[in-house]
């Protein structure tokens, strides 16, 4: 079993950046390949970015590609989204998400993660 826990939201102007943090529970934090999703209002969760066990593979939506970075520190247990050039349709709500793969692999499909935190608001202003 793993607990998520996202902060580091908020509200920020366009151009901003903002840098959102999921803290895990367990001592297996390393097994898992670990996720953002976002889900704006009427819209369906889509992916922002994976990063595999290792935190040698990487995958970013292309609409991110360039602005955001996905990280983590196995000894913190504790993942990162850094958020760049923050436009106001990257509003939504975060969510961490962490599940099963490879030492390399990427999940890209929201059923592939198994665990989940309870999202944290990102609100950009124009």
């Amino acid at each position: 079993q793993v607990q998520l826990v996202e902060s580091g939201g908020g509200l920020v102007q366009a151009g901003g950046s903002l840098r959102l943090s999921c803290a895990a529970s367990g001592r297996t934090f390393s097994s898992y390949t670990m996720g953002w999703f976002r889900q704006a209002p009427g819209k369906e969760r889509e992916l922002v970015a994976s990063l595999s066990r290792s935190a040698g593979n990487t995958y970013y939506a292309e609409s991110v590609k360039g602005r955001f970075t996905i990280s983590r520190d196995n000894a913190k247990i504790t993942v990162y989204l850094q958020m760049d050039s923050l436009k106001p349709e990257d509003t939504a709500v975060y969510y961490c998400a962490a599940g099963l793969s490879t030492l390399g692999g990427i999940l890209r499909q929201l059923y592939e993660y198994i665990y989940w935190g309870q999202g944290t608001q990102v609100t950009v202003s124009s």
